[in-house]
């Protein structure tokens, strides 16, 4: 059956019949899709689950929400099964323990287009990152799915640029390599190949859960704010219509639809006076009002 968090090579095996991503429905596949997940898995209706809609001008700042500390990502290692050596550790940043690496996974749409399954004010984009740690006294992952902060994700949203991404091109030449069940994969890498500086990087925090089933509400989910290059050459690699569901058809259109925040609070480590997302042209002027006014009142 498919496991929590094994996207990408677990949807591969996945069984007819099973729970599935909307774009799996075919007539050889009558699998229960998004809509349908909490029929046979209970968590997925929970009160807390993801992925979600981020809106950045209802985001509270919480000063408890410093930088991270990334350790072992500089190392370089067999990527096997996109599994993540233990020594990758993650600790600071308002989590309460210090979590080690299990494993990440990618989340795309179908030909190039939307395919991230968190959104920020509505927009999605074309792919995203997902790794994976659980709390360092824990053995597995399912132990860890019983603590409410058992579990923490970062997702890293990637946006289409004008230039190549280099470094992220190991990563597309080994999904390209897990076509068939059975198949694995073996590449080295580090993970500071695809993802920047920890102690630079701004983000989102909430309390949500698993985004396949059994949606278990054990995630505290950390969502960046600076996007990750890729070409759109990148995101169109052929590759993404040879990887193949279960039942032979292209792996397209993984993600789950974003769900209701039911009362929940989204946080943000960027302190409110540095909040200038500029969403619109009148939020613009208003910058620019304020600045041009403070320097009048010093003249």
């Amino acid at each position: 059956s498919s496991g929590p968090w094994n996207q990408l090579h677990q949807v591969v095996l996945s069984v007819p019949g099973e729970w599935c991503y909307q774009s799996q429905f075919s007539c050889r596949d009558t699998c229960r899709g998004p809509s349908e997940w909490k029929n046979n898995f209970p968590n997925c209706g929970g009160q807390r689950q993801s992925p979600i809609n981020i809106v950045t001008h209802r985001v509270k700042h919480d000063p408890k929400l410093t930088s991270f500390i990334f350790e072992g990502h500089k190392k370089v290692f067999n990527m096997t099964h996109f599994t993540l050596p233990q020594s990758v550790r993650l600790r600071g940043g308002g989590l309460p323990a210090t979590y080690k690496a299990v494993q990440f996974h990618l989340h795309w749409g179908e030909n190039g287009g939307q395919g991230s399954e968190h959104s920020v004010d509505g927009e999605r984009y074309p792919m995203e990152l997902h790794i994976v740690h659980i709390k360092e006294k824990y053995g597995s992952l399912g132990e860890a799915l019983n603590d409410s902060t058992g579990v923490a994700a970062l997702a890293f949203f990637f946006e289409v640029t004008s230039g190549q991404n280099k470094q992220l091109d190991r990563v597309i030449e080994a999904l390209g390599k897990v076509r068939y069940e059975g198949e694995s994969l073996s590449d080295y890498f580090r993970l500071t190949d695809i993802i920047p500086q920890a102690n630079k990087l701004n983000y989102y925090r909430y309390s949500g859960s698993l985004t396949t089933p059994g949606c278990d509400q054990a995630v505290v989910w950390t969502v960046f704010q600076q996007s990750l290059p890729i070409s759109k050459n990148q995101v169109q690699r052929d590759f993404f219509f040879y990887l193949l569901f279960g039942t032979e058809k292209p792996m397209t259109g993984i993600f789950r639809p974003v769900q209701n925040l039911n009362g929940r609070v989204v946080y943000t480590s960027v302190p409110a006076h540095s909040l200038c997302v500029l969403p619109n042209l009148i939020t613009l002027f208003l910058c620019l009002f304020c600045v041009f006014g403070q320097q009048r009142c010093f003249h």
